[in-house]
């Protein structure tokens, strides 16, 4: 009996000295719902704006880096009614590890996106403007963008003066072959801020949810304007 004491004691001693195993998987969780529930609500708020109407658009953040892990939305989801609890968590070959459903169609983009620009969230919208003027502006390879002072709400530019490119890729159903034409892109355009999908949507990235938040609605704003100075809307 002595003896069996002497090594439950030893045993409880032991596991107080080493770090819990635990640990991690609770802080990823934490991280995840809280990520979560932030694309939720910019997914809803997109809604209300008309850049995601139907079950369009997807939305990605950053769990973890080592080894890269990515919460991103269900497949075919009405983004009105976007909850955190739709959310799965993917590792770096597009599998679930956390969650149930099926990752959005263009999760390759999603990922492609966060290893060549170390994003920590992916937006992707489907307004009126980027899909029209992907289309108008397709035989040209890029919508450029210059002299509004909304420009400055980009990451890094401090003047109107800036010129803004939007490389214009064709869209294609080959998801595998079209986030290897980005990421050979992406990898090659260092101030990029986004693309855009012909007759699709527009991509667009951040450090963080909030950052890739604003780049959407500069973007689509700038959008909207050059589309309506062509129009003559």
């Amino acid at each position: 009996m002595h003896a069996i004491i002497r090594a439950m004691a030893r045993s409880r001693k032991g596991s107080a000295s080493k770090p819990s195993r635990r640990a991690p998987r609770n802080v990823s969780s934490a991280r995840f719902d809280k990520l979560a529930a932030g694309l939720a609500e910019v997914g809803r708020s997109f809604y209300q704006r008309g850049w995601v109407l139907g079950t369009s658009g997807n939305f990605s953040a950053l769990v973890s880096d080592k080894p890269l892990r990515l919460a991103i939305t269900s497949t075919g989801l009405d983004k009105g009614a976007l909850d955190q609890k739709q959310f799965l968590e993917i590792d770096d070959q597009a599998r679930v590890v956390r969650g149930d459903g099926k990752p959005s169609a263009e999760t390759a983009l999603h990922l492609a996106i966060a290893r060549t620009r170390r994003a920590g969230a992916v937006l992707h919208t489907h307004s009126l403007w980027s899909t029209v003027l992907s289309d108008a502006l397709a035989a040209a390879g890029a919508v450029t963008i210059e002299g509004f002072e909304m420009l400055k709400g980009l990451d890094g530019v401090h003047t109107h003066q800036h010129r803004e490119i939007l490389p214009i890729f064709e869209n294609s159903q080959d998801i595998a072959e079209l986030a290897a034409q980005v990421q050979a892109r992406l990898e090659n355009g260092a101030a990029m801020h986004g693309f855009l999908l012909r007759r699709h949507g527009l991509y667009t990235w951040g450090r963080d949810l909030a950052e890739a938040k604003r780049h959407v609605e500069i973007l689509e704003f700038l959008l909207e304007a050059l589309g309506r100075s062509k129009s003559g809307v």
